[in-house]
């Protein structure tokens, strides 16, 4: 049984993450700490959680008692635990932030995205947990960097659900501003962009071309549709054969050949990729649940990955029906 702390236990992804472990076979959740909720129980935040736990929030750090600890802390405030906090060294540590995602001679994390780097993953102590957009946006266009085959601009446009500004309450996530509405934030310029750019980077070296991207807020709770495109004269079929043999041994990653919607993903830790060509256009569309595949989902899968589980534990996961 793997033993586990969560820090930061009341946003979005810690509720999902706590549902996830509540059913996981092989795991025990020994403390969710949260300063501002200590000694209220797990279901006055998480309500969905009714009947699942009696489990109460604490202030308390017994780092000594897990074998794995998770970070669903704000960006920048794992690195300030860490900096403030002996953690065990026998401790695997799996964070949802930012903090260290990019590579850098200052910490060992390994970037945790299993399409990617699942070998090291497995080998590895410390898993930074990638974002919800790059999550999705990589699995559209991986296969095409393995391939050597970005050698033009990539033209992203990704509209995410609500969940996806996090739990507090802003001037651009209440329901009256949010309902009937669309917006687009921080075109160009998005802080996903860096991991992105590593990951491609790291499949094909050359890769210098820009990618131009455009988030936008969507009027839903949850779920990320990206429809990426680039220039190319290759024919459709040749590229349905190179996603498929690359994904062909990832447990959640699909191709599919039907036009896909978000109500296929959403309350799973599925991707499922589209490809169509016209001209010289190849169009991708990618879509997740990104508090899910974009977040707690890829880490529970990173958990299986880091204690050598069956790396579907604890995921099978379905949608709605409707």
């Amino acid at each position: 049984m793997i033993k586990i702390g969560i820090i930061g236990g009341a946003g979005y992804t810690a509720g999902e993450l706590i549902r996830l472990l509540l059913n996981h076979p092989d795991a025990e959740i020994v403390f969710i700490n949260s300063l501002s909720n200590a000694g209220n129980r797990i279901t006055d935040v998480h309500s969905g959680l009714y009947g699942e736990t009696d489990l109460a929030f604490t202030d308390e750090l017994p780092l000594n008692e897990i074998d794995l600890l998770f970070f669903c802390t704000a960006h920048g405030d794992t690195k300030k635990f860490m900096d403030s906090h002996a953690v065990p060294e026998s401790v695997k540590i799996i964070d949802l932030s930012t903090d260290y995602r990019l590579k850098s001679e200052e910490h060992d994390f390994i970037y945790g995205l299993p399409e990617l780097n699942r070998r090291q993953i497995c080998k590895s102590m410390r898993v930074a947990n990638p974002g919800c957009f790059a999550t999705c946006i990589q699995l559209g266009v991986l296969p095409l960097a393995k391939h050597l085959m970005l050698n033009s601009e990539l033209h992203v446009n990704a509209i995410t659900g609500s969940t996806g500004a996090g739990v507090k309450p802003s001037a651009t996530t209440h329901f009256s501003w949010r309902n009937d509405n669309i917006s687009v934030y921080k075109p160009f310029e998005h802080q996903h962009l860096a991991e992105i750019r590593q990951s491609l980077s790291q499949l094909q070296n050359s890769f210098q071309s820009s990618i131009n991207f455009i988030p936008v807020r969507g009027n839903f709770s949850r779920g990320i549709f990206a429809t990426t495109y680039i220039d190319t004269k290759i024919e459709l079929e040749e590229f349905r054969r190179i996603y498929e043999a690359y994904y062909d041994d990832h447990s959640f990653t699909f191709i599919t050949h039907k036009n896909p919607d978000l109500k296929q993903v959403v309350n799973t830790n599925k991707c499922l990729i589209h490809l169509q060509k016209f001209g010289d256009k190849l169009l991708i569309i990618s879509v997740i649940d990104n508090l899910l595949k974009g977040a707690s989902g890829q880490a529970v899968h990173n958990m299986n990955l880091m204690f050598n589980l069956e790396e579907t534990v604890g995921l099978h996961l379905k949608p709605s029906a409707f």
